[in-house]
């Protein structure tokens, strides 16, 4: 595939439209970040009190909302790269259906083993949910459960972690039956090691006479509350892991299907809320959900369509990624996230508007190279230019070779972006020259339908056609001239 080196020509007229469209559409000034103070010490982050607009009206689930208070620990990168971070959990905590009182940041060398922020910050945080009424901690990480069950015991409320964060948004967006099963699983992955009692009752022994009302596979030599539960999770799993290889096949009989007739595949991949589904819904008219809330897709859209001169591809829209996208979510989503493995070429869609483009680009690549795609040719689709820097915008083309700069809002750019697809799609490898009979208008729409049409033209003796077709088709049409 041939890189594109972005003309300087090129960026001026970026540069003039993506301010004659932001303009337009009045989308305002950025605000300024915050010094850093006090960096040893567990400080606020600014403009974190919210207000639920886009969440509250979201109709397709049910939403329990909480009052939270965000903690985050700063140990490498720049002030700003922390609050980057702290601000997509505050996006993901909305996306739950929370409100977001404040937002903490502490300066460390590393999180602390036992509380995760400093022991002598704890005490400060438990003043500030106090302060605030909230009821519920959220911290930047993934927290031990001897982490969780500390910090739980000192600030009096509720600590959950990123990862608990991510599974419960999944858990109310998943939709179809095998979404749905895929959530379930890393759900009870997560729990099964964090499984733990109040007040000692799940560690009491059941079993033998003990056991009770506990029923078939309560009793035996002895058996404590807490190890029964964990064998019922673990038996849970392992019907799940069975129902989802069952669902599993059919996504693949499709897929065999689509490789059979070689129908090339392009997976929209890319960080949660770039605009994967608005991309698709351009292309292709698929009437994809789109909202503004992260995770909003998390069931694969398959959708086919055609290229300029006629060859037929499918495009995927796919879950999207996020920084530390928990491994439990990535092993149970490995059936959807195969449409991205198989695919012959990644639209890798980049919000161009984000504080940290250039991060989002590092965490999707990261996850496209644990289920094996790192070798798929890749297209750097930067989004949202109509409410993007310009500068930063440019950056990235500069950066990235194969980059295309768009906007789903307001089309610009689509022409050439679908222009850069067509081009990078494989061509099919048979080609054939000859006449087919009239009366095998069979294999001429099978053609139409499969293959790539060089020149058609009708003649007496039937259809002069010079096409590109999968070996399969090229058999049949060679029997029939």
């Amino acid at each position: 595939m041939t890189k594109r080196e972005p003309a300087e020509d090129e960026f001026e007229a970026l540069l003039r439209e993506s301010a004659r469209v932001a303009e337009e559409f009045d989308s305002g000034e950025e605000d300024s970040q915050p010094e850093l103070e006090q960096r040893q010490g567990l400080r606020r982050v600014q403009g974190f009190s919210t207000e639920l607009q886009d969440v509250s009206s979201a109709e397709y689930r049910q939403l329990q909302l909480e009052r939270v208070v965000l903690v985050g620990v700063w140990t490498e990168g720049t002030s700003q790269m922390a609050e980057n971070s702290l601000a997509e959990l505050k996006a993901l905590a909305e996306t739950a259906g929370s409100e977001v009182l404040e937002g903490l940041i502490q300066r460390r060398d590393k999180p602390d083993p036992s509380t995760y922020i400093g022991s002598g910050k704890v005490e400060e945080l438990r003043k500030v949910v106090v302060a605030t009424g909230a009821d519920t901690v959220i911290c930047d990480g993934e927290l031990s459960p001897s982490q969780l069950r500390t910090l739980e015991e000192k600030v009096k409320v509720k600590v959950v972690d990123r990862t608990a964060l991510i599974l419960d948004i999944f858990a109310q967006h998943a939709k179809s039956k095998e979404g749905k099963a895929q959530v379930e699983l890393a759900q009870m992955s997560y729990m099964l090691p964090r499984l733990r009692g109040w007040g000692g009752s799940l560690s009491r022994q059941v079993g033998g006479r003990a056991a009770g009302g506990a029923g078939i596979g309560g009793r035996g030599p002895g058996e404590t509350k807490i190890e029964t539960d964990r064998r019922r999770i673990r038996d849970k799993m392992s019907k799940l892991k069975g129902e989802i290889k069952e669902m599993k096949i059919s996504r693949d009989t499709k897929r065999q299907e689509r490789r059979r007739h070689m129908i090339p595949s392009v997976a929209i991949a890319g960080y949660t809320n770039a605009g994967k589904s608005s991309l698709l819904n351009s292309l292709t008219n698929a009437g994809v959900l789109v909202e503004n809330a992260l995770f909003a897709t998390l069931d694969p859209t398959v959708r086919q369509t055609r290229t300029s001169d006629g060859r037929i591809y499918t495009l995927t829209d796919t879950v999207g990624f996020v920084r530390h996208l928990p491994h439990q979510l990535i092993d149970a989503f490995k059936s959807t996230l195969e449409e991205v493995e198989d695919a012959d070429l990644i639209v890798h869609v980049v919000d161009g508007s984000h504080p940290d483009p250039f991060g989002q680009i590092r965490a999707v690549r990261e996850v496209i190279a644990e289920i094996g795609g790192s070798d798929i040719p890749e297209i750097i689709a930067i989004n949202k230019v109509d409410v993007a820097d310009p500068a930063i915008v440019m950056q990235i083309l500069r950066t990235e070779k194969n980059s295309y700069a768009f906007s789903a809002r307001t089309g610009f750019g689509m022409e050439g972006l679908l222009l850069a697809i067509e081009k990078s799609l494989p061509h099919l490898m048979v080609e054939i020259e000859g006449t087919v009979p009239y009366g095998r208008g069979d294999l001429i729409s099978a053609i139409h339908q499969r293959g790539e049409i060089i020149t058609e033209e009708y003649v007496p003796e039937g259809t002069a056609i010079h096409a590109r077709v999968d070996a399969a088709l090229a058999k049949q049409i060679r029997e029939a001239m």
